[in-house]
């Protein structure tokens, strides 16, 4: 599941600080905080058929996660909104794209850890690329188990959409090595906590069940499908759940910006039964679709 290049990025134009430059010229100085230290947070948007798809949640989460982080001269949410809108319309994407967008605490005086270091106001960052979802969605995606534990409270919350994702890398590789698609990772108490990637969800006999925000991400998507759920009067329950019960479960998913909502097929080399007489999951995702006009924001231009 290796993403492939796509040739219409070659000459794409991205914001970095305050203006759009060519993809040849974009590039952050080496006194900057996410080069010295992996200090920024982190957003993906997608773009579909003319609208971005939750922008005004995603940028809530920036917000927020750089509040948390401490970062000061954070842009304002029409600073943010207008790079985007510039990047996309300069590009000429308005379906089918992916925004990796960033902000970082910003250039430094000289290198160091300390944020008093920092005194240029962060840095803003807008990737926009021709980019499908990341995950075939008709056939499913196989995971493996990772040994590295998901960061919890105690160390690094998931809470802070942060970039330092070595504890995810780390798991990938694992996956890679293995032959996956991704990797599971657990908690510190050994129950599931989420993928490298992305958040999970398990259907048993009609009730759909996701492992309790502690050591993974709350996830916009991730949200968003336990409200269509109820809507759907889907009996839906957070709770502490074990490798055994996703192994003997009757549907799995993965949700995020990246891969919308895809099917587990295998996990550590037990098949996935996909017994349920109910099948909820293309349930859920026909909803999906009817969410994107009532959750983007339409594109200006």
């Amino acid at each position: 599941m290796l993403q492939k290049y796509d040739p219409r990025n070659a000459h794409i134009k991205i914001w970095v600080g305050t203006g759009l430059v060519s993809r040849q010229d974009a590039r952050v100085s080496v006194f900057d905080s996410v080069v010295q230290g992996g200090d920024a947070v982190w957003e993906g948007l997608r773009i579909y058929n003319g609208y971005v798809f939750m922008l005004e949640q995603h940028i809530d989460r920036m917000i927020e996660s750089a509040h948390a982080l401490a970062f000061a001269a954070v842009p304002s949410r029409d600073t943010i909104k207008n790079a985007i809108f510039a990047t996309l319309e300069t590009n000429g994407m308005r379906d089918e794209s992916h925004i990796r967008l960033t902000l970082t605490r910003g250039e430094k005086i000289t290198s160091g850890m300390d944020p008093r270091l920092n005194q240029a106001g962060c840095t803003l960052i807008v990737l926009a690329e021709w980019k499908p979802p990341v995950y075939d969605n008709t056939t499913g995606i196989r995971l493996i188990t990772s040994a590295i534990r998901r960061n919890n409270p105690q160390f690094l919350d998931s809470k802070i959409h942060h970039n330092n994702l070595l504890n995810n890398i780390l798991a990938k590789i694992e996956a890679n090595v293995a032959g996956a698609d991704d990797a599971l990772m657990l908690d510190i108490n050994g129950f599931v906590a989420e993928t490298n990637a992305t958040n999970l969800f398990m259907i048993k006999k009609g009730t759909l069940y996701t492992p309790f925000a502690d050591a993974c991400l709350p996830g916009i998507t991730r949200k968003l499908v336990i409200d269509m759920a109820t809507e759907l009067s889907i009996p839906v329950k957070e709770k502490n759940l074990s490798l055994t019960e996703f192994y003997n479960a009757d549907e799995v998913f993965t949700t995020g910006t990246m891969g919308e909502l895809t099917p587990v097929q295998e996990i550590d080399g037990r098949i996935i039964s996909n017994k349920s007489t109910i099948a909820l999951l293309p349930k859920l995702r026909e909803h999906f679709v009817t969410k994107i006009p009532v959750f983007g924001v339409k594109l200006p231009f």
